[in-house]
């Protein structure tokens, strides 16, 4: 991969609906690069009218096409041959996905867009291979659990992955005979658009994936208030998944599912191993994505014995990370998305010192990175039990360090009053590890490493205000479906 000009870059224009690209007369919004801060674009904002066409199309195309109603293989084997086109784009949706979001081009060619595909695939072998279930009743009668699709989807995904994010709410909704209209981020719409695009080139019906632009006060409350919306997926903040929950139960009961914020602790007890190690872990727990991930462990959490020379070990890799621009192949640490965002950060910090807190290393904004919000990785330390660093989800790359002695003052400081979406548990000690794993509040638990994996069986999704139901798994496929009982008397 090598360094592109971002100006060079072939932008869509309009919304995604019917397999083509079409215009729109809504609100104006400008669209600012990450990197630099500099204006690069214009979307115009789906109102109801066009939100309604895009489902209404929706609606239309599952049934006339045969999309719902054709063999789970065929629809399995045209999300295979996206999954294809999708890596032949790769250089292409490499650079969309730069110039536009917080991802550093050789990651988005290397990570995203294979992990992209690769979760497309998984949900193309799922289409055949779960299905209903037959009831043992008496010889005279039949008992069976029929699964159908929901019908029309509406998707709504974040700015901080935009083409992983897609494909986790499209791969198992069409994938189970579904259609969808899926709202990407006002922020990062392009890549998500062009992934629309190679669905269609790929034989997946026009009109099935429809891709609207606006934001979430406008398009994606038209979104989820349609009538024919029968289900909606969200990835995004806590508060705005509540209100989305609310406004689906006004308006027609419809299911969510919601994958939304955390706050998430990492443990780290005397015995976790080499110190090196343990701390190069702890620093990508926080820092991918300049900790724009909702998974982020951000709330180290390390036993006294080892805490020294761990801490020591992280404020170094702290002060390593070099900051580029997205559009460069060597850059490695990426800017935070708006100055919005970083001014969210950085009155934290403020605040979390106010109240006691110390700033280990980092602490501020990187200089001379023009525009652009390059955020220092942060620690801090000394945070009292009521510190807003403990509480608030930063979404940047700022740890809290606490420690403890015992396991029990451990766990006591790792559940969260209102997160719980993963956690991270540092032991040998495997009766220790798997204690905690069933005592800590979260819906994912990792042991001696902190990262997803590309095991799409595994599902993700957290607990409390971290949302429910499930992204990824069969369980994903599962929730794309409705279930319908059926009794036959002979």
């Amino acid at each position: 991969m090598t360094d592109f000009n971002p100006d060079d870059v072939h932008l869509s224009s309009g919304h995604f609906i019917d397999g083509q690209f079409v215009s729109a007369s809504g609100q104006a919004m400008g669209i600012k690069r990450p990197s630099d801060g500099q204006h690069y674009a214009e979307i115009h904002e789906a109102d109801a009218r066009t939100v309604d066409d895009a489902v209404t199309v929706a609606e239309a195309r599952r049934i006339s096409s045969g999309w719902s109603g054709c063999s789970p293989r065929e629809r399995g084997a045209a999300l295979s041959r996206w999954a294809d086109l999708i890596e032949k784009d790769s250089e292409y949706l490499a650079q969309l996905e730069a110039v536009g979001s917080t991802r550093p081009v050789t990651d988005a060619r290397n990570i995203e867009v294979p992990f992209t595909a690769a979760a497309l695939r998984f949900y193309a072998e799922c289409a055949d291979k779960y299905s209903g279930d037959v009831f043992p009743t008496q010889h005279s009668s039949l008992g069976m659990l029929v699964p159908e699709p929901y019908g029309v989807i509406g998707a709504i995904t974040p700015w901080n992955f935009p083409l992983s994010m897609a494909s986790w709410k499209c791969g198992p909704a069409l994938a189970a005979g579904n259609a969808v209209v899926l709202k990407p981020s006002e922020l990062t719409p392009f890549s998500t658009a062009r992934l629309a695009e190679l669905a269609v080139q790929a034989g997946i019906p026009s009109g099935v994936l429809n891709v609207i632009q606006g934001s979430g006060k406008v398009t994606g409350n038209a979104l989820v208030t349609h009538p024919l919306v029968r289900k909606v997926s969200f990835t995004g903040s806590t508060a705005t998944g509540a209100a989305i929950m609310s406004q689906a139960a006004l308006h027609g009961t419809k299911p969510v599912t919601l994958e939304l914020g955390g706050k998430s602790p990492q443990l780290v007890f005397d015995d976790a191993g080499d110190a090196d190690e343990i701390a190069e872990r702890l620093f990508l727990g926080f820092t991918v994505n300049a900790g724009q991930a909702c998974v982020s462990g951000t709330r180290l959490i390390i036993q006294k014995g080892i805490a020294e020379r761990v801490t020591e070990k992280l404020i170094a890799r702290c002060q390593k990370p070099v900051p580029g621009m997205t559009w460069h192949a060597s850059t490695r640490y990426c800017p935070l998305i708006d100055a919005r965002q970083g001014e969210k950060v950085a009155t934290i910090i403020a605040q979390s010192v106010a109240q006691g807190a110390r700033v280990l290393v980092g602490g501020k904004r990187y200089d001379n990175t023009k525009e652009g919000w390059f955020w220092q990785p942060t620690l801090l330390e000394n945070v009292g039990p009521d510190n807003v660093a403990l509480h608030e989800e930063i979404f940047g790359p700022v740890l809290t360090i606490q420690t403890f002695t015992d396991e029990e003052e451990a766990l006591a400081l790792a559940q969260h009053a209102v997160f719980g979406l993963c956690a991270g548990v540092h032991t040998v000690n495997m009766p220790r590890a798997m204690r905690l794993m069933r005592a800590l509040d979260s819906g994912t638990v990792w042991v001696n490493r902190y990262r997803r994996t590309w095991d799409f069986i595994i599902p993700t999704g957290g607990f409390q205000g971290s949302g429910f139901g499930k992204d990824l798994g069969r369980q994903a496929f599962e929730a794309c479906q409705r279930y319908k009982s059926v009794l036959i008397d002979f």
